[in-house]
C-alpha cells in the first residue's frame, strides 16, 4: 500500500540531480535535498537525425561517445563535429568491443548516460559484449548502431545484421529512428536507459536516415534523466520497517548500486552510526561509505568472503540497501530475515522479504534513521574484530619470498593520492581487489560484477579519465594478464589520448580462475595458459612506458614514479605474482 502522502516530485535533472521537497511515512518528515536542476530546450528548425541526436546527447551531459568509424555512421560524426565545440566529442578506440566498455566507464564514473556507437554488420556484433556489460551492471548506456540504406534493408544480405533480434535480449530497448518519430524515440531511449533499474538500450540507424531531416511534431527537450526523483516510499504488508529494525538485536546493512545511484551515502553513514549496525557493500557499491568508516564490514562475495556470509548469517535482521542480487557471485546461503530496500519491488525472489520498502533509497534510510530508537545494536570494537578476521581471511596463503596479489592491491592504494578512480579488470585478482582496495567515496572503485566480462578493466579505465577529466585525479586500471591480452591495443589510444593512465598487470601466466576450476575437478590444465609476453616491450610499442617487477620493493619503487605530477603517457607495470592467494581463496 502506499503510505507517502506528499505530491509527486518536480521533474529531476541529471542522475547527479535530487529532488527537493518534503516527503511523509507514517508520519515522519523525511527531507531530501537537490540542486536546481532543468530541461534544455533544442532549437530544431531543419535540423537532421544526426544533429538531433548530437543535440541530445550534449544535454543529457555526454561529453564522449566511443565508437570506431564505418560509412553508415559519417553524417553523425560530422555532426558532432559541426557542434560549435560543445561536444560530445567521438573518440574511436581500437576496436568496437572496447568502445562499448569506455562508455560504461565513462557512465559509471559520473552517473551520467554513456554512449558509444559502431556500424553496421561486424561493427554492430562487435558492440554486443559491452551492451550486455552495462545492462547487467546497471549502468545507463546508449548504444547506436548504423544499418545498410532502408531501400536494401528488406533484401540485402552483405553485412547485414536483425539488430532488433541481436540487441533485444540484452537491452531495455531496441527501437529505430526515421524521421517522423526520431525525436519521441531518443527521448523515450534516454528516459529507459536511466529509470530503475538502469541498463542499455539500442538504437539503429539507417545509413540514409542519419542525413534525412526530423519531421512530424517536437516537442525536443530531454525528459528528467534523475532516477533518484521519486514522489514517495511504497511499504508492502509484513511488518512497520521502522519496528522490525528497532526489534532487531543484531541486524546488518548490506548495501548495492542502487544506493549508489540514489547517491545515499551520508544516509547510509548515517543509519549505521545511530544504530550501531555494520555495513556490508557488494563489489559496485564500493565507498558508498568510506572503508576506513568504524562501520564498514567488507565487500560481499570478495576474497575472505565466507567472513562476510558467517556475518550476515550471525544476524537477526538484513536490511538491504540498494542490494541487487545480479551483484551476487555465490547463491544466496542464508535464512536471515530480509527487510528489502531498494527503487524497485523484490521482484528477483533470490531471498524471500516480507517487508518492502520501495522508493528512493536515501528517503527510505532517512526514515528509518527517523524512526530508529534504542541504543547501538553493535559496539565499533565488534566490527574492528570482524574487519581483522575478514582481513586474516585475505591474507591467506601470502608467500612471504614472492610479490602477492594482496600486496600488488594494498601497495598501490597506498601510493596513489585519495581521489584516485581505479577500474578492475576479471579473474581471479578482481576477488583480491574487490576486498583489498579501500575506496573512500562511491563511483571511485568501478568493478563490473553483473556480466562480469573480462576485458573491461582498461577500456573502462580510459572512459572514466576521459569523462572526469585531469583535473579530478588519477586513474588506476588493475587487471589479469588475461584480460589485458583482449584489450592492450587501447594502450594506443589512451598514449593518443596523452592519459596518464597507471595499469597494473597481474602476470602469471595463465587463466588462474579457470586453471583452479580444473585443478578441482581433477583434470588435466587445458586452453588456461597465456602465450609469453613482453609486456613492457609492447606498451613502449604502443606509446606507453613500461616497467616489470617481481617483488615488494621494485613494484614500490615503480609506483613512486607513477603517480608524479606532469606524466603524459600511460605507465604500464607487469607484476609478477605468486597464486598461493588465489588458491587459498579458491
Amino acid at each position: 500500500m502506499a503510505n507517502a502522502d506528499q505530491p509527486n516530485a518536480p521533474a529531476g535533472g541529471p542522475a547527479s540531480c535530487r529532488p527537493r521537497y518534503p516527503m511523509k511515512l507514517h508520519g515522519a518528515p523525511v527531507m531530501r535535498t537537490a540542486n536546481d536542476c532543468g530541461a534544455i530546450r533544442v532549437v530544431t528548425s531543419e535540423m537532421t537525425i544526426a544533429a538531433l541526436l548530437t543535440e541530445y546527447l550534449r544535454q543529457a551531459g555526454v561529453r564522449h561517445v566511443f565508437g570506431y568509424p564505418g560509412e553508415s555512421i559519417v553524417d553523425f560524426m560530422e555532426a558532432t563535429r559541426h557542434g560549435g565545440g560543445r561536444g560530445p566529442a567521438v573518440v574511436s578506440a581500437a576496436r568496437e568491443a572496447s568502445a562499448a566498455f569506455m562508455a560504461e566507464g565513462a557512465a559509471m564514473a559520473t552517473g551520467r548516460i554513456g554512449a558509444c556507437v559502431s556500424t553496421l554488420g561486424p561493427g554492430s556484433t562487435a558492440v554486443l559484449n559491452g551492451v550486455a556489460s552495462a545492462m547487467l551492471d546497471r549502468v545507463p548506456l546508449l548504444a547506436v548502431s548504423g544499418q545498410v540504406d532502408s531501400r536494401r534493408e528488406q533484401y540485402w544480405t552483405h553485412q547485414l545484421v536483425d539488430h532488433d533480434r541481436l540487441f533485444a535480449p540484452v537491452t531495455k530497448l531496441a527501437a529505430r529512428l526515421e524521421p517522423p518519430s526520431a525525436d519521441i524515440v531518443i527521448r523515450r531511449a534516454l528516459k529507459t536507459a536511466i529509470a530503475e533499474r538502469p541498463g542499455a538500450v539500442h538504437l539503429t540507424v539507417t545509413h540514409d536516415t542519419f542525413g534525412k531531416i526530423v519531421t512530424g511534431e517536437r516537442d525536443p527537450q530531454v525528459p528528467p534523466l534523475s532516477a533518484a526523483a521519486r514522489g514517495g516510499l511504497d511499504v508492502f504488508p509484513g511488518g512497520d520497517p521502522a519496528e522490525l529494525l528497532g526489534s532487531a538485536r543484531r541486524p546488518v546493512l548490506l548495501a548495492g548500486a542502487g544506493a549508489v545511484r540514489c547517491q545515499a551515502g551520508p544516509e547510509l553513514d548515517a543509519l549505521a552510526t545511530q544504530a550501531g549496525i555494520p555495513v556490508v557493500v557488494a563489489a559496485m557499491a564500493k565507498g558508498i561509505v568510506p572503508e576506513d568508516h568504524p562501520y564498514f564490514a567488507g565487500v560481499l562475495d570478495m576474497a575472505g568472503g565466507q567472513v562476510i556470509w558467517d556475518l550476515l548469517a550471525g544476524a537477526d535482521l538484513i536490511v538491504t540497501a540498494g542490494f541487487d542480487p545480479v551483484e551476487l557471485i555465490t547463491p544466496w546461503r542464508v535464512s536471515t530475515p530480509v527487510l528489502h530496500v531498494d527503487t524497485t519491488p523484490n521482484i528477483d525472489q533470490i531471498y524471500p522479504a516480507a517487508t518492502e520498502i520501495v522508493g528512493n533509497v536515501a528517503s527510505a534510510l532517512s526514515y528509518l534513521s527517523v524512526r530508529f530508537k534504542g541504543e547501538p545494536r553493535w559496539s565499533e570494537g565488534e566490527v574492528a574484530t570482524h574487519r581483522a578476521s575478514l582481513r586474516a581471511a585475505w591474507q591467506a596463503g601470502f608467500d612471504d619470498g614472492a610479490l602477492n596479489p594482496s600486496e600488488v592491491v594494498t601497495l598501490a592504494r597506498e601510493a596513489a593520492p585519495r581521489a584516485t578512480v581505479m577500474t578492475a579488470d576479471v579473474g581471479s585478482h578482481k576477488i583480491m581487489v574487490g576486498q583489498a582496495w579501500r575506496a573512500g567515496a562511491a563511483r571511485e572503485a568501478l568493478i563490473t560484477n553483473g556480466l562480469s566480462a573480462m576485458g573491461f578493466g582498461l577500456p573502462a579505465a580510459i572512459g572514466a579519465a576521459l569523462e572526469r577529466g585531469p583535473a579530478s585525479g588519477p586513474v588506476v586500471c588493475l587487471t589479469g594478464d588475461g584480460g589485458f591480452a583482449m584489450t592492450a591495443t587501447e594502450l594506443s589510444v589512451a598514449a593518443s589520448l596523452k592519459l596518464p593512465l597507471v595499469v597494473v598487470v597481474f602476470a602469471d601466466g595463465n587463466l588462474n580462475r579457470i586453471v583452479l576450476h580444473q585443478q578441482a575437478a581433477g583434470v588435466p590444465l587445458t586452453g588456461t595458459g597465456l602465450p609469453p609476453t613482453d609486456i613492457p616491450a609492447l606498451a613502449e610499442a604502443l606509446g606507453c612506458d613500461g616497467v616489470r617487477v617481481d617483488s615488494a620493493s621494485g613494484y614500490e619503487k615503480a609506483l613512486a614514479e607513477a603517480f608524479t605530477v606532469g606524466r603524459d603517457r600511460p605507465l604500464v607495470i607487469e607484476a609478477r605474482i605468486s597464486t598461493s592467494q588465489y588458491e587459498a581463496q579458491f
